[in-house]
């Protein structure tokens, strides 16, 4: 797989752009590429490769990316995107901000499969989860960023020439994990026409993660934003990967797991500050996603 990607990497600084660094192999048949762009657009053509599936993440500016296919990437700042390398064969990127600094991971899935990372030995990402996603078409998926997602692209930047690879290393199977969990698919858009939808989307995310003592319906956040509720939890799932439920019960299991080593607070306490009146139904929630009781949980942890 290298050999193809040097063939693309060379078909970009043939435009004469500033790319930054080279193709870096972190196991076999997974590569990562930094890229760094000044310009407004430029084209890239390179032959048909549906086995390979590239992961797009913008750090800084914006990216436009029109595909042969008619498919269109928009990604802002902390936005990510997989597609096959089938889908971008002929494709023109656009950067509206006329920067752009960002990074691509190469997955090739016909030789991934047969010498898979170790920690994902026993995983179906490679066979099963990631070819799924793209069975029926070559249409992108596209994500908004989330605490999660930036946390493992943000590691990917910045860190000690020494611990450079480790950490690209970590955080990419960290990341394949983290597909490995998401609902995925290839009608998931984040176009220029859903702007307003996803700024809506994200202010309801934000309360929703900061106030989590709350306890507010759909319907409540329907009138409140002024968007309708089946709207709502499409976008949601959309640009979140996972259902408002689901999503919002996994933070407030993080948060409660936060207090439970980092405070004193009692479990009842604790239970409120997430949004659980009765402190039965959090253990029995808190059990069910950490596989151990909230005090048994803080005890591994001893102030």
């Amino acid at each position: 797989m290298n050999d193809e990607l040097i063939q693309i990497k060379n078909n970009i600084e043939n435009f004469q752009q500033e790319t930054a660094g080279t193709v870096i192999p972190l196991y076999p048949g997974i590569d990562l590429c930094y890229l760094t762009f000044s310009t407004n657009s430029f084209s890239v053509h390179h032959k048909a490769m549906p086995h390979i599936i590239q992961i797009n993440y913008c750090k800084t500016g914006q990216i436009v990316w029109e595909m042969k296919s008619q498919n269109r990437i928009y990604l802002n700042p902390g936005d990510f995107s997989l597609h096959t390398m089938k889908a971008c064969t002929d494709s023109v990127l656009t950067f509206p901000k006329d920067i752009y600094e960002g990074l691509s991971i190469y997955i090739d899935l016909q030789e991934v499969s047969g010498n898979p990372p170790e920690l994902l030995s026993d995983s179906s990402i490679f066979e099963t989860i990631l070819p799924k996603i793209f069975h029926e078409n070559d249409a992108p998926v596209f994500l908004a960023g989330n605490e999660q997602t930036e946390n493992i692209f943000s590691a990917f930047f910045n860190q000690p020439e020494e611990l450079k690879l480790p950490y690209q290393k970590i955080k990419t199977v960290e990341l394949l994990l983290y597909l490995g969990k998401t609902e995925l698919a290839s009608s998931q858009q984040l176009s220029e026409y859903k702007t307003e939808q996803i700024r809506v989307v994200r202010e309801i995310h934000n309360q929703l993660t900061r106030h989590m003592e709350q306890r507010i319906t759909i319907e409540e956040l329907s009138k409140k934003y002024l968007i309708n509720p089946t709207t709502l939890k499409t976008a949601f799932k959309s640009i979140y990967g996972t259902s408002i439920a689901a999503h919002i019960k996994e933070h407030r299991m993080e948060q409660a797991a936060k207090m439970l080593k980092e405070t004193d607070e009692s479990i009842a306490e604790i239970a409120r500050a997430v949004g659980y009146d009765s402190q039965s139904r959090f253990t029995a929630a808190f059990k069910t996603y950490f596989k151990v009781l909230p005090k048994e949980y803080r005890k591994k942890f001893p102030s």
